[in-house]
């Protein structure tokens, strides 16, 4: 109606229309005010509590709920909500509004209030376009996850440019690409033999698929027509005490620009935890593992643990106690702290791992003997002289060992079985001759 859009060459409400004047006569400017029951200099979080207020009253779903009330609330609340349709209703009225939003009403109030009935039955709203997120991935140590870190990093994004306001054009117009006719979509003919053709689709070679083409005497010379600059920033990603391998740390709405009209999408940094060389994560659960020898396993040991923040954690057996071989002991509370109740905390879990010596001397078995128990004597009556003699082998890794000897006999038995067969199959051609 006024070259593009209502107010100047741009999409909404950007500036007042050519030859709309001051109003003529007496224009209401109160009304959506009234409507709402909120001063003409109400505040947007006033707005949106006496909005909220009059949706759950008049909501047509609602016992004594009024539908054309509820319909000219929402109105109002567009309005009003958006500093530029307010500034352009303060001056204008809402004739202006009308003219200018088309159909007016059913925006963005509506939506909230039909998402917080679950829907509704209210027509349905259209979304923005948004563009895709970007993921990136954050190794973090098991360190920032306990007690929490700030990591700066620095990422290329596109954004709309400021001096042509995304339209890529010195005058803001935009000009429909010839070759697609707009749509980003070029069709082809093919033929295929006598009298048959074959119709192709392929994305416009002119105007790379945006169905604008920018002429260069107007091109805008900051962004070069594209309506996009490239912007270097510099992000600050949280890392919360109680994060875990995998979390997502999201920056709404930090993507950048993929066109110039498309909501940017969000920045999503997915958290990997390294490797630590003592601790070992459980969920909210630490373990440690401590080797100790023979000698502190069986007349007691004290040593210390550096805890991820630092501290250090004297710890010490009981005197008289015998830490056995792959025990485990727990250290309450000193575990992870849980994400969103950093004062909540899992275990710390202590393995043992006793460190036999390869040999002892004959003085040494000879104290020995003296200080422990000595032998079982489980082996009863039986007589020694009737026991037959043998070696004990040394097994470095018994799982390996069980999974090679997993054929050891196979080939016997099957030959076992196969001359099994040969006999069952003989033993019948003899009963039938037999017979």
């Amino acid at each position: 109606m006024f070259g593009g859009g209502f107010f100047g060459g741009g999409s909404g409400f950007g500036g007042i229309p050519e030859g709309f004047g001051r109003p003529k006569g007496n224009v209401d400017t109160t009304r959506y005010y009234k409507l709402l029951g909120v001063e003409k200099n109400a505040s947007e979080a006033e707005l949106r509590k006496a909005h909220r207020k009059l949706a759950l009253r008049l909501h047509p779903d609602k016992t004594g709920g009024d539908a054309e009330k509820f319909k000219e609330i929402n109105q109002a609340y567009d309005v009003l909500r958006d500093p530029e349709k307010r500034k352009i209703y303060d001056e204008y009225g809402e004739d202006a509004i009308n003219e200018g939003m088309g159909s007016g009403g059913g925006g963005g109030g509506m939506a909230d209030i039909f998402e917080m009935f679950g829907g509704g039955g209210g027509r349905r709203q259209t979304r923005e376009r948004r563009g895709e997120n970007v993921v990136h991935k954050l190794k973090v140590t098991l360190e920032e996850m306990y007690t929490g870190n700030s990591r700066k990093l620095s990422l290329t994004r596109n954004i709309k440019c400021e001096t042509c306001s995304g339209a890529g054009t010195k005058s803001g117009r935009k000009y429909q690409c010839d070759v697609c006719h707009g749509s980003g979509v070029q069709v082809m003919m093919r033929p295929l033999g006598p009298g048959m053709m074959q119709q192709i689709q392929q994305p416009c070679s002119s105007c790379n698929q945006t169905g604008f083409r920018v002429p260069p005497n107007d091109m805008c010379t900051n962004c070069a027509g594209k309506g996009l600059i490239p912007e270097k920033k510099v992000f600050e990603v949280h890392v919360e005490q109680g994060h875990k391998h995998g979390a997502k740390v999201v920056l709404r709405g930090e993507a950048g620009c993929s066109e110039p009209n498309v909501q940017p999408g969000d920045v999503i940094f997915v958290l990997e935890q390294k490797p630590h060389k003592s601790f070992k994560r459980v969920g909210n659960d630490l373990v440690y593992e401590k080797e100790i020898s023979l000698t502190e396993a069986l007349c007691g040991t004290h040593f210390l643990i550096t805890h991820l923040d630092g501290r250090s954690l004297s710890v010490t057996s009981l005197p008289g106690e015998v830490i056995k071989p792959d025990s485990w002991k727990c250290i309450e509370d000193e575990g992870m702290p849980v994400h969103g109740s950093p004062y909540t905390k899992g275990n710390l879990y202590v393995h043992f791992a006793v460190v036999f010596p390869e040999t002892v001397s004959s003085e040494q078995v000879e104290m020995l003997k003296r200080v422990l128990p000595g032998p079982s004597t489980s082996n009863g009556h039986m007589d020694i002289g009737e026991a037959e003699e043998v070696t004990l082998r040394a097994v470095k890794d018994i799982e390996e060992e069980l999974r090679s000897r997993r054929t050891h006999g196979r080939g016997a038995n099957e030959a076992y079985e196969s001359d099994s067969e040969d006999e069952m199959r003989g033993g019948q051609r003899v009963q039938c001759a037999q017979q």
